[in-house]
């Protein structure tokens, strides 16, 4: 054992600190006292958003936006694949001034972050499209209506003048109901048009039907139960209109919902759905729930502009891939020229980061913003992009990349698929 080396005690200086130095170092929060204002100041990410809902929105109502189909595989295997990304940093690259602008059907966005279309949202908080609207108009990027939106094609228009509107639509077999829609959202100037195509019919969603959340409604005692715990929620739902198909009040026959839903789950549905539609809209239409590079191949050879991969957030058909998965193959088979979307597991701004590197030009996103939604209404989902935006603009400068246009394949890689991907 070495010797102990003998060393002399250090002399150290003290002193008493002044106040205007403990000032520098010693600061307090000031305190917020308007409570949505402290819940999303508090919320850092879309998982705190998420924590958050769970105490302003019965159960029932989480559970219909974090719900997924069946054993709610696919929508685990969803987040899982993000979290299998591994990314590889260029390094010494200079990432001042970064350009998270990225160019989609011919228009610059801010960064590559869609709002997707979601029905029922004034069910989850009574500001409702309204406010995605909105949020979507102040930051510069499009915002895509939902056919069974709770706000119609024109309230959604006066809400937001501005914005870049999107429609999605489900096709029918009723060309008078698709010639209706179609012709309201032309005069509104909605832009582009989303076909989705992975409902022939609805999926089982296992907890709304536990719930009684279903068309019409069955409600459970627990689930009224529930509800009366949030009496906030109730008096906004009670004192504002009804929630429906906005959109689809002015169908012949006052159909039930329960008809509507019907009407719009159609098993006769097939790729001729993208002929028709192409010859009936001068916009961009994009073809929503494409998991194959075959049928990704086939609508852009029917007209389309471009795919949304994806699998419905795991709503639809459960135990299919997950869309990161499927994303590079469809992408090679439709070629650099089309327009490629990604939903379904994006809860990160390094989501969107991989994404992109793995050939999407931009995210659609749905649940992150409803978390948001739930837990604050307009200021909530303003607060999801913020947290999504910085992520990803702090993720690309950390990957050494200084503009969207540069993130590559080169830069990230998937790591195997884990055997639970509830794991």
């Amino acid at each position: 054992m070495a010797a102990k080396i003998p060393l002399a005690s250090i002399s150290t200086a003290r002193q008493v600190p002044k106040w205007s130095e403990l000032r520098e170092v010693v600061q307090f929060r000031k305190p917020d006292l308007d409570r949505t204002a402290r819940r999303l100041h508090n919320a850092l990410t879309i998982a705190d958003l998420r924590k958050a809902a769970t105490r302003t929105t019965p159960r029932s109502v989480f559970d219909y936006v974090d719900g997924a189909a069946e054993e709610e595989i696919t929508a685990a295997r969803n987040v899982a694949a993000f979290r299998r990304v591994v990314f590889r940093p260029d390094s010494l690259h200079s990432v001042a001034d970064p350009d998270t602008s990225v160019e989609v059907l011919g228009k610059r966005l801010p960064v590559p972050v869609i709002f997707g279309p979601t029905g029922y949202t004034r069910m989850m908080h009574h500001h409702g499209e309204a406010a995605v609207a909105r949020v979507a108009e102040h930051v510069g990027v499009p915002y895509a209506l939902s056919t069974v939106g709770s706000t119609s094609i024109e309230d959604v228009r006066a809400a937001a003048p501005g914005a870049d509107l999107w429609f999605q639509v489900y096709y029918t077999t009723d060309e008078k109901l698709n010639e209706m829609l179609l012709s309201r959202a032309e005069e509104q100037g909605y832009t582009t048009l989303v076909l989705t195509v992975d409902t022939a019919v609805s999926g089982m969603r296992l907890r709304d039907v536990v719930n009684g959340l279903t068309i019409p409604p069955t409600l459970t005692a627990k689930t009224v139960l529930n509800m009366s715990r949030f009496p906030g929620w109730w008096v906004h739902k009670l004192t504002t209109a009804g929630i429906g198909f906005a959109s689809l009040d002015e169908v012949e026959g006052n159909p039930t919902p329960g008809a509507v839903a019907s009407m719009l789950f159609d098993p006769a549905l097939d790729f001729t759905s993208v002929d028709w539609l192409r010859r009936r809209w001068t916009g961009p239409i994009l073809v929503k729930g494409v998991t194959t590079p075959a049928s990704a191949r086939e609508v852009m050879e029917r007209g389309a502009d471009g795919v949304v991969v994806s699998n419905h957030g795991g709503r639809q058909l459960d135990r299919t891939p997950a869309t990161l998965d499927v994303l590079p193959a469809i992408r090679a088979a439709v070629g650099q020229q089309a327009t490629v979307l990604l939903d379904s597991g994006v809860r990160h701004g390094l989501d969107v980061v991989a994404a992109r590197a793995l050939g999407a030009d931009a995210v659609m996103i749905a649940r992150a913003y409803l978390y948001g939604l739930m837990a604050g209404g307009q200021d909530g989902v303003a607060r999801a992009f913020e947290i999504l935006d910085g992520e990803y603009r702090r993720g690309m400068q950390l990957l050494g990349v200084r503009r969207s246009e540069d993130l590559a394949d080169r830069h990230v890689g998937l790591g195997p698929p884990a055997l639970d991907p509830t794991a």
